[in-house]
This record gives structure tokens, sequence and C-alpha cells, in this order.
């Protein structure tokens, strides 16, 4: 394989990575974890 098929091949997988991941924090399952984590900084022991 050439640098820049593999390049490429990179950029694809690293692209196809990125979608999922975001399509995976904007599901309505996760919502009420994200919403208890969003609060963390705040909250007084």
């Amino acid at each position: 394989m050439e640098v820049n098929t593999l390049r490429i091949l990179f950029t694809v997988i690293s692209f196809v990575a990125f979608v999922a991941i975001a399509i995976w924090a904007w599901r309505n399952r996760n919502s009420s974890q994200f919403k208890d984590a969003q609060n963390l900084p705040f909250d007084q022991d």
C-alpha cells in the first residue's frame, strides 16, 4: 500500500468513528446520563 492510500483510509475511518460517536451522543436513550454528568462540576459534597 502506498502512503497516500493509508492516509485516505485513516481519514475515512476517523470520519466514520466521529459520526458514530456523534450519533451515540445525540440518542435520546443517553440523554439522562448526560444530564446527570453535566451537573457534576457543580455538586457540593
